[in-house]
């Protein structure tokens, strides 16, 4: 075929496929049942179109040399729909439902080719191979026709994810049983259950490592095409073909789930690594990549139906339906048996019976499936027989599914009633009517005042929205519990920190890397929220306050190889966060005031507020702690993230100004070009000088500063400076004691025998009774109050700095006698414990 005559077929099939989602549904058909039924109408009459027009004629001609092979499918369409998907799927949500997916993905499919494979061997004649063969073909479901019937009938999200997940994961696991077995058949390998399992493992396990490995490089590269949107969108078309391809060809591996963790690595991480609006466009773009991807390689599929059913006889159907009746079956054993071991294992969320239903009915074959019947047909080493058994087979099997299942899921969720908003929902959009209602009445009014629209207009306008108001008194938000609606109001403002969070990396106030830990931070908090009330929100705080694990990691550096830069760089990300989630949390409080009351009542609002308060507080706590101690690193702070506001701000008004025609497209990109070259610097991070070295720290100690130079340097070599973060315990029965303690800056706590309380603030010091041998009670323990610079003696150079400087030791003896005073004097007024009668007896 020449170039011409391809690109004329190529793009009459796609002004033909533009028309076919709006025709779909005015006949109430899902969309892949209705490209089926036109690839078919399409592969029969261009074989008899001796009636067409020239133009048309010429059309269907070329539509009929039209050869499109399994590898055309494979490669050309397959990473396209694999990635789209992937690409659009919330990975903390994927991870919820991993078991679930994971078990329908893999397990599933195992279950079907077994039980496909051994009813045809019995009673097909055919080897239990080739059976097993058409059973891993037709394991593969196909989630196209089944979320476009999700969105048309509104079911909920997680059924969405639930079906998209399995479906993106059981592709792989198919085609990694069609190609072992395809293996055997051809007499290349043996049948043997050790070296499936091991080569599925590797094809799996291989398959992800690369697809992360190509898409985080991937994201890497992002921020060096930012202003270079087209670029950036390719480099992800380029990910979804290398990953593929790379997986394939040269390390022998699974594109298929390379290409699916590519897509979820973009999806998740590329979403901060990219400029917020180009994620946008991506997107968009992905899903117009995706439309065409799945319209043709559905028309191309189904044009090869007529041809191949040609040679259909009764035998065939009657084998169409043990398949259908055998996949069924297996699907039903994992759906209703074996999905909800998960959960009664605690392995997996919980999945109820109408979502169960749905998805034991929902398993819709498409495109997939026929593109590796065909790839059979292709094979001249198996039996002509054997390719002419599954081919026919598994497209009548495919085209059963879409007529029957796909035809019918609509009416099952419906019946179902899983297109219906829930309780809580209704309750919450009836509220939503009634006061955006009496908001529009009171602006309709003023603009009829102003425009001197006649009062009988005015009531018909007041009727409808009366009318309105009287069909959403049914279900009212006041009739739930206060919990219900204190739990509804956290669930709404932990999404809507989420999205502020995403503003705020829009506006480039953060960076990308801060924007990733916000992001997660607010996603863990509504699913906590959404889990367990009130309680998730006090815990979800609680574990964001605390300091995280690559901190801890850092701290852990510095105390054994004295390594600061990690340690610094951890403290200015903890500044940065704290700042942002400080700004954040005043504006949901302010949101909380100003919108909830109207949806969610005073009573349920005040509780969101004294929650939200108190969080707020600890946020600013723990960022007074960190200013306290780093002054000038904190000035800076808030220098650069005002300096970040007012260049959203200022960015912000020149676009109004353009949008409004008051400056031409020419003054606003000068203007634009200012404000990058004005508040460039703030781009540059200052490091943050934790100040910890030890000669610096021992000039600020009054005890030791006045030493001579030289025994300044002896004693600055025997010690040791340790950071203490706050509530940090530094000495007490979890943390041994260690040797003196010099407080150099900051502050330290001491719990005393009788349950009081002792502050030792900078150039004060503490562990010389215990070095002197001087018995402490066990309930004795310091903790640090703030961010506390501490100089540490080890007790095997004590006696030596004692001996050093005589005032240095009148000064520790002399603490310590006054100390060992007040603990003697403790210890004459605790009661005498009760005598030992046990004796007596």
């Amino acid at each position: 075929m020449d170039i011409n005559s391809f690109v004329f077929g190529l793009t009459g099939l796609l002004a033909l496929v533009c028309f076919m989602p709006p025709l779909a549904g005015r006949v109430k058909l899902p969309y892949s049942v209705f490209l089926a039924i036109a690839g078919c109408v399409l592969g029969y009459v261009s074989h008899v179109h001796q009636w067409a027009p020239p133009v048309l004629g010429e059309f269907l001609t070329i539509l009929s040399t039209f050869e499109v092979s399994s590898e055309t499918f494979l490669v050309v369409f397959l990473p396209i729909l694999l990635f789209e998907a992937a690409l659009a799927m919330n990975v903390r949500k994927l991870l919820d439902d991993l078991g679930p997916i994971l078990m329908m993905a893999v397990v599933a499919v195992i279950v079907s080719t077994v039980l496909v494979g051994a009813v045809l061997s019995q009673v097909s004649g055919f080897s239990l191979v080739a059976c097993l063969l058409l059973g891993a073909i037709v394991a593969t479901t196909d989630p196209a026709a089944v979320i476009g019937i999700f969105k048309e009938v509104g079911a909920p999200p997680r059924l969405n994810t639930l079906v998209e997940g399995e479906s993106l994961l059981n592709d792989a696991a198919a085609i990694a049983l069609y190609a072992a077995l395809v293996g055997v058949l051809s007499h290349s390998t043996e049948l043997s259950f050790g070296s499936l399992s091991q080569n599925f493992l590797y094809l799996f396990i291989g398959g992800g490592i690369t697809g992360f490995a190509i898409a985080r490089l991937a994201c890497l590269s992002f921020p060096l095409l930012r202003g270079w949107p087209a670029a950036e969108i390719s480099l992800t078309i380029s990910v979804a073909y290398l990953s593929y391809f790379v997986s394939e060809h040269y390390l022998h591996v699974s594109g298929v789930v390379a290409t699916v963790v590519a897509g979820l690595v973009v999806g998740s991480t590329g979403r901060t690594r990219m400029a917020p609006t180009t994620f946008v466009t991506l997107s968009q773009s992905w899903h117009q990549f995706g439309f065409w991807a799945n319209s043709l390689i559905f028309l191309f599929a189904a044009m090869l139906i007529p041809k191949v059913m040609e040679q259909a006889t009764w035998t065939h159907l009657f084998y169409v339906l043990l398949v259908f009746i055998s996949t069924l079956s297996a699907r039903a054993i994992v759906v209703f048996g074996l999905v909800p071991l998960l959960s009664f294992s605690g392995l997996g969320a919980r999945i109820g019976t109408r979502f169960r239903v749905v998805l034991w009915w929902g398993g819709l074959r498409g495109a997939l499936s026929l593109a590796l019947a065909l790839a059979v047909t292709e094979r001249t080493s198996l039996p002509v027989e054997v390719r002419e058994f599954i081919a026919i087979t598994v497209t009548g099997f495919v085209l059963a599914t879409l007529f029957i299942n796909g035809i019918s899921l609509q009416p099952v969720i419906k019946m179902l009633g899983l297109n219906l908003l829930t309780k809580k929902e209704r309750a919450l959009r009836n509220q939503a009517v009634i006061v955006a209602t009496a908001m529009i009445q009171q602006e309709t009014d003023e603009i009829a005042r102003m425009e001197q629209v006649s009062a009988a207009v005015r009531e018909k306008v007041h009727a409808a929205f009366d009318k309105s108001i009287e069909e959403d008194q049914e279900l009212q938000i006041e009739h739930f519990s206060l919990n219900e609606r204190i739990n509804l109001g956290l669930t709404i403002l932990a999404r809507r920190e989420y999205e502020h969070y995403f503003d705020v990396l829009k506006h480039q106030i953060i960076d990308r890397n801060m924007a990733e830990r916000l992001l997660g931070r607010a996603e863990r908090l509504e699913e906590s929220v959404r889990l367990r009330g009130v309680r998730g929100f006090e815990s979800s705080t609680a574990r964001a306050m605390r300091y995280p694990r690559r901190f801890r990691q850092a701290m852990r550096v510095y105390e054994i190889f004295g390594v600061q830069r990690w340690l610094a760089f951890e403290l200015s990300q903890r500044f940065v966060a704290l700042m942002c989630m400080r700004s954040i949390s005043q504006q949901l409080l302010d949101f909380v005031g100003k919108k909830l009351p109207e949806i969610l009542g005073d009573e349920a609002c005040a509780r969101i507020t004294e929650l939200h308060a108190e969080r707020l507080s600890q946020i600013r706590e723990a960022l007074q702690a960190l200013a306290l101690q780093y002054p000038n690193y904190s000035l800076w702070m808030q220098e650069h993230y005002l300096g970040r506001i007012a260049r959203r701000l200022e960015r912000e008004r020149y676009g109004e100004m353009f949008d409004q025609s008051l400056i031409s497209g020419e003054v606003y990109e000068s203007l634009s070009d200012q404000v990058t070259r004005r508040w460039a610097f703030l781009d540059h991070d200052a490091p943050l000088d934790i100040a910890m070295d030890a000669s610096e720290l021992v000039a600020r100690v009054p005890l030791l500063s006045g030493l001579p130079a030289d025994a300044q340097r002896a004693v600055t070599r025997m010690l040791t400076p340790r950071l203490f973060l706050p509530d940090q315990l530094i000495w007490g029965k979890k943390a041994p004691p260690f040797g003196l303690y010099v407080v150099a800056s900051g502050a330290v706590t001491i719990l005393l025998p009788d349950g009081t309380h002792v502050e030792l603030g900078s150039g004060e010091f503490f562990g010389e009774m215990y070095l002197l041998n001087h018995d402490l009670p066990e309930s004795f323990e310091v903790r640090s109050l703030g961010y506390s610079k501490v100089l540490c003696l080890p007790a095997k150079d004590f006696d030596q700095l004692m001996l050093q400087d005589p005032a240095i030791k009148e000064a520790i003896e002399l603490v310590a006698k006054q100390r060992l005073r007040a603990l003697e004097v403790w210890r004459a007024y605790q009661p005498s414990p009760p005598p030992d009668v046990s004796s007596l007896q």
